[in-house]
């Protein structure tokens, strides 16, 4: 196995991602040819299932987007089965603590390194050698969504198997008291991106953070290079909302009934 988004992260590129909760295998298909290095399948916070994961991992096969799946939560059971299946890495949420990066790399290892179970029914089946090289090439992102994850994010990324951080923006806003939509010119909210790029940059670890197209220049300044850009649910809303605004535009200007 070797995972192309590591290998771009350790040359020190920046990779734009997007989310993906929708669970049919054209959109993420079409999404992977419109040119994103990496996508994550969201199971956190959408309805999708395993069966339907692995359908959209399946449909990833021959593109160069690297899929990540997040996970349901931070469970050793629920990532075997999200690597079993071919995930190239996971995005771990809640990752409050050096503990629970720790228990999140081992739940990602087989052993002597960690605890994962040996059964990679469609991982063995895309990669031969599997077994040999998935503790190297498996990619396990911390989620950095909280008050005591931020006061705690330099023992996160010292934890040896953690490979990049990620910021939840509107969770941690929440968390730390400012609401939801952030306050994006509160100086509290933005010290806390600069105390996770600064942790980052002593560990030597790449970090990322939610965007759109209205912020993504910004933290691409800032240094944050494993971002994702807008989502599957926002790229149909957006062109829904386009084509019914020239349509009504349209029916206006022509005084249709």
């Amino acid at each position: 196995m070797k995972n192309p988004l590591k290998e771009k992260l350790r040359a020190g590129q920046a990779v734009l991602g997007t989310f993906v909760s929708l669970g049919h295998p054209d959109v993420t298909e079409r999404l992977a040819r419109a040119g994103f290095d990496w996508m994550v399948l969201d199971a956190e916070h959408s309805p999708m299932e395993f069966e339907t994961l692995q359908i959209l991992l399946q449909s990833l096969s021959g593109t160069d987007c690297i899929p990540i799946v997040r996970p349901q939560w931070n469970d050793p059971v629920t990532i075997k089965r999200v690597l079993d299946i071919g995930a190239y890495g996971v995005l771990i949420p809640w990752v409050n603590s050096k503990e629970e990066a720790e228990a999140a790399v081992r739940a990602c290892q087989y052993p002597p390194h960690g605890i994962r179970g040996y059964g990679p029914r469609r991982a063995n089946l895309v990669f031969p050698d599997y077994y040999a090289t998935a503790n190297q090439e498996i990619m396990v992102v911390a989620q950095i969504e909280t008050a005591k994850a931020l006061r705690n994010v330099d023992d996160i990324l010292a934890v040896e198997g953690i490979d990049a951080c990620y910021i939840g923006p509107y969770y941690l806003s929440s968390d730390m008291g400012l609401g939801i939509p952030p306050q994006w010119d509160n100086p509290r909210y933005l010290d806390a991106f600069d105390h996770v790029l600064k942790a980052a940059a002593k560990h030597g670890k790449p970090a990322g953070m939610l965007t759109s197209s209205s912020n993504i220049e910004w933290a691409l300044e800032k240094g944050f290079r494993f971002n994702t850009v807008g989502s599957a649910d926002d790229f149909l809303m957006t062109g829904a909302r386009l084509a019914m605004e020239a349509a009504r535009s349209a029916k206006a200007r022509l005084k249709s009934p």
